[in-house]
């Protein structure tokens, strides 16, 4: 059965539907709708109309990661579907902050979500199993606390302020005919380190494609060629990127990735 995947939201517009910064990724597959992340408005809602779904269709939400910019279309998904249960990891919470010296800025999730719609919420520790040949994946590699400190991304906690480890970032893998299918939506942990994950998870299975931003956009020219140098090295045959890539890293990685890499768009299916 084919699988399809829809960009709901992205920075890049495409045929009069709106962007933002934000992701946003429908999939379809085998007979579930699955979808990732709800970008960082009620936008969501509108284009998912504009290109031909329903709300009410999906069985299956996803946050990849406890950021506003993919969370913030969650209560107006709640408002709309009656049925579906979203999935975090289960150290998700109200707690994340870009913070450089003393200035500091709430990046997280909508205030009071968790609370609110409790009934609706699913937290989820390990490799899980969503559906039919869907998982979802956490982070297993060490240090990446390392990498939040470095992009300046904490966690409130009752000891004090902590860098990132990006616990509550996970990978959407669905098993297609091509190969596993990995949707991270912001890679924070690495986009090398999460295929590596999913490898190890999924020894006898070909990672057959990665979906989602790589936070490169911050990242100097030589690091981001370094990450497509990476990658390619990994074997894997399709890479599609976007969102917090932004186009300065993606003209890179196209250097290196060539026709393996496909840019994300309001509207592209894959």
């Amino acid at each position: 059965m084919q699988t399809r995947l829809t960009v709901i939201v992205d920075n890049i517009a495409k045929n009069g539907i709106k962007g933002e910064w934000g992701l946003s990724i429908l999939a379809e597959h085998r007979g579930n709708r699955i979808l990732v992340d709800t970008g960082a408005s009620d936008l969501f809602a509108d284009n998912m109309s504009k290109l031909g779904f329903d709300i009410n269709d999906v069985d299956y939400g996803v946050l990849s990661h406890a950021h506003y910019d993919h969370a913030n279309g969650m209560p107006a998904f709640f408002e709309r579907n009656s049925k579906a249960q979203f999935y975090l990891r289960e150290t998700t919470a109200e707690d994340c902050y870009f913070k450089k010296l003393i200035f500091r800025k709430n990046i997280g999730i909508p205030r009071h979500i968790i609370e609110n719609y409790r009934e609706r919420i699913t937290f989820v520790s390990g490799n899980y199993s969503l559906c039919d040949g869907a998982y979802l994946i956490p982070h297993t590699t060490n240090g990446l606390e390392k990498i939040g400190k470095r992009e300046m991304m904490y966690r409130r906690t009752t000891d004090g302020w902590r860098p990132d480890d990006f616990s509550h970032e996970q990978s959407l893998v669905l098993d297609t005919d091509k190969g596993l299918i990995i949707i991270n939506s912001c890679s924070h942990g690495g986009a090398v380190n999460i295929i590596n994950e999913v490898k190890k998870v999924f020894p006898d299975k070909h990672i057959y494609g990665l979906v989602g931003g790589f936070h490169l956009f911050n990242k100097s020219n030589e690091e981001v060629r370094r990450v497509g140098k990476e990658i390619k090295e990994t074997g894997i045959d399709y890479i599609c990127t976007g969102h917090c890539t932004k186009d300065r890293a993606y003209n890179i990685l196209k250097e290196e990735l060539g026709d393996r890499l496909d840019q994300l768009k309001v509207g592209l299916k894959i």
